[in-house]
């Protein structure tokens, strides 16, 4: 065979020789696969482009399945379909016999995949066993997915991802480092198949908003949400925060080791006695105390890092240090739970477990399953909140302008599906693909009708303030949401003055080491717009790593000051004519790096 026309064999991408005729070897390999002489693991592709034949057997693959087409038929008869009915046969049963096989993504690319039975065509390969099955199980457990942009579709996955719920049902045994913990978690009135199958319903993670598409005084512009104060006060999105501390004593060579105790006032770094008031004898604090930031919560002391410093003043009393565990900065709460266990080393460990009531406020993120997320930006009365005929008040208003930007036409969906199931009192199927949304709408439509409602889902609703009614109806539904762990009260920060670099005299970064809040480049740009010279001296040099420096005149080195004459000098040309200059201490750094390249920076100063 020449050179050109050979088509190598690929084993999970290894060549492992050549083949003669390749379309006919992929199709015995695929026939002995469905009759079961060969692993249904595998998969096989022949890509005519590159004249290649590849074999995947390896691990972490994507395959889905689906039903075998042969002669212009379903392998899946009304017989065999009757048989899994009846649960004679199961599915292991149709990969065995060949009636449903798994492809993966290069052995799609030869395949030609119909929708249904109805649809098949002499090319048809193979039929989707369910229309749904296009998307992942993870967008499949929310509603509509085939009426939303497919933007959307990652950011819903994400957002179910971070929604807080009932997590595990042994949440009060666990020593998690941090949970969170939905009080009143419910299961949607709208789900699909995929929910019911996985059995979420054990472990909801959101509640069913009536929610109002409105504007409400520009309070929520754009992502922006309002929400009833009424409904947070009855516990909508209300949870939990528990976090975990741990430590244990450990043990040292030449026999030192901690000990869990109230660190005595000879102890290096002892804090005061304020520090460890709340602590126990044992020297670990007790459940249910109150705690508030840089309190001790379990007592310890360790021997000296280094053994010269173990020989106490008078040369008899062992040295030691504190080492007790504290709350975080920023942080507060109440001692939940404490746990006394040992290592397999036998050495001792406590556990703390914090708890944190977290009442949805300004700030705190919300987001439906369509991607709609949101961040309370009021929480308004329930006299003040637009009201239905009814006297209905919504949790929440959303504003109109979100949804034909964002394309998240299942979100109204859900509304109005939400909406019929709650005035019918029954659970609704919102499974993709299961009807045509025209069919949907009329029906959900019809059963709004019933109940005296709009069949659109619109009302007419009164403004809260003055008390008159909207121009316009306002579309009104129940949707389910989710509650974010994404909250205020974990990332707020703020600082007067604090803690520096050692490098760059620069404020340190993040909330954990009390850092300042970042001015970064885009801010520098606005106050640069603005002409706002002072201010922006003011905060990238002044309230930054502003440093005073000696620069010589002549030379443009660094100079020092001479403490016995009482005179700047230059070490470089000797000179004392030398100005003291204002610089920020990163340029410092800057220049002293350079110096160790062996170049010498000069820096010219006019008057």
């Amino acid at each position: 065979m020449e050179e050109k026309n050979r088509c190598y064999l690929y084993l999970n991408g290894k060549a492992i020789g050549c083949i003669e005729d390749p379309e006919k070897f992929v199709e015995e390999t695929k026939s002995a696969r469905r009759r079961g002489v060969i692993s249904g693991e595998i998969n096989i592709a022949y890509i005519s482009k590159l004249n290649e034949v590849r074999i995947n057997t390896d691990r972490g693959r994507l395959r889905k399945p689906y039903i075998i087409v042969e002669g212009g038929k379903s392998k899946l008869t009304q017989e065999i379909r009757e048989r899994l009915a009846k649960k004679e046969i199961n599915f292991a049963y149709l990969l065995r016999n060949g009636i449903v096989e798994y492809l993966d993504g290069e052995e799609e690319e030869n395949s030609f995949v119909a929708f249904n039975e109805k649809e098949i065509k002499d090319k048809t390969t193979h039929i989707d066993i369910d229309l749904s099955a296009i998307f992942g199980t993870t967008l499949n457990t929310s509603p509509f997915p085939e009426h939303n942009a497919l933007a959307r579709h990652a950011m819903s996955a994400n957002f179910i991802k971070q929604a807080e719920g009932l997590y595990a049902t042994n949440f009060n045994r666990r020593f998690d480092s941090r949970s969170y913990l939905l009080f009143y978690p419910q299961v949607p009135i709208v789900s699909t198949k995929a929910y019911d199958l996985a059995e979420l319903k054990k472990h909801p993670s959101g509640q069913n908003f009536v929610v109002a598409i409105s504007t409400y005084y520009g309070y929520n512009m754009a992502d922006a949400i309002v929400i009833n104060k009424a409904a947070v006060d009855r516990g909508l999105g209300r949870s939990i925060f528990y976090k975990s501390y741990t430590d244990e004593e450990r043990r040292y060579p030449g026999g030192q080791r901690d000990r869990f105790k109230i660190p005595p006032p000879t102890a290096e770094g002892y804090m005061g006695e304020h520090a460890y008031s709340k602590l126990s004898d044992d020297g670990v604090i007790e459940p249910e105390m109150n705690v508030e930031e840089g309190e001790a919560l379990i007592g310890k002391v360790a021997p000296p890092r280094f053994l010269e410093e173990n020989i106490g003043a008078s040369g008899l009393e062992e040295k030691m240090r504190d080492d007790s565990v504290l709350l975080k900065a920023g942080e507060n709460g109440i001692v939940d739970s404490v746990v006394f266990t040992e290592t397999t080393g036998a050495t001792r460990i406590v556990k703390v477990r914090i708890r944190t009531l977290r009442i949805p406020e300004k700030g705190d993120k919300f987001a439906s399953r369509h991607g709609q997320k949101g961040v309370i930006a009021l929480i308004v009365n329930p006299e003040d909140m637009p009201f239905t005929q009814e006297g209905i008040v919504p949790d929440l208003l959303l504003n109109p302008h979100s949804i034909p930007t964002r394309l998240t036409f299942g979100h109204l969906l859900e509304m109005l599906a939400g909406k019929s199931g709650a005035v019918m009192g029954k659970h609704v199927d919102g499974t993709a693909f299961a009807t045509s949304g025209k069919e949907r709408l009329e029906s959900y439509g019809k059963e709004l009708e019933q109940n005296g409602f709009d069949k659109h889902g619109e009302e007419v609703l009164y403004d809260g303030m003055t008390g008159r009614p909207f121009k316009a109806k306002i579309f009104t539904g129940v949707v389910y949401y989710n509650r974010l762990y994404h909250m205020v009260s974990n990332k707020m920060q703020v600082r007067s003055r604090g803690k520096v670099q050692i490098l760059t005299h620069q404020p340190t970064e993040g909330k954990a080491r009390q850092g300042a809040l970042r001015f970064g480049e885009m801010e520098r740009d606005a106050l640069i717009g603005h002409g706002a010279s002072l201010l922006l001296k003011e905060r990238m040099l002044d309230q930054s790593d502003k440093t005073a420096v000696l620069i010589c005149k002549q030379c443009g080195g660094m100079g020092y000051y001479d403490y016995i004459k009482r005179v700047a000098i230059c070490p470089l040309c000797g000179s004392s004519y030398i100005a003291d200059v204002e610089i920020s201490y990163a340029f410092k750094v800057l220049l002293d790096e350079i110096k160790s390249l062996h170049i010498l920076p000069s820096v010219k100063i006019n008057e």
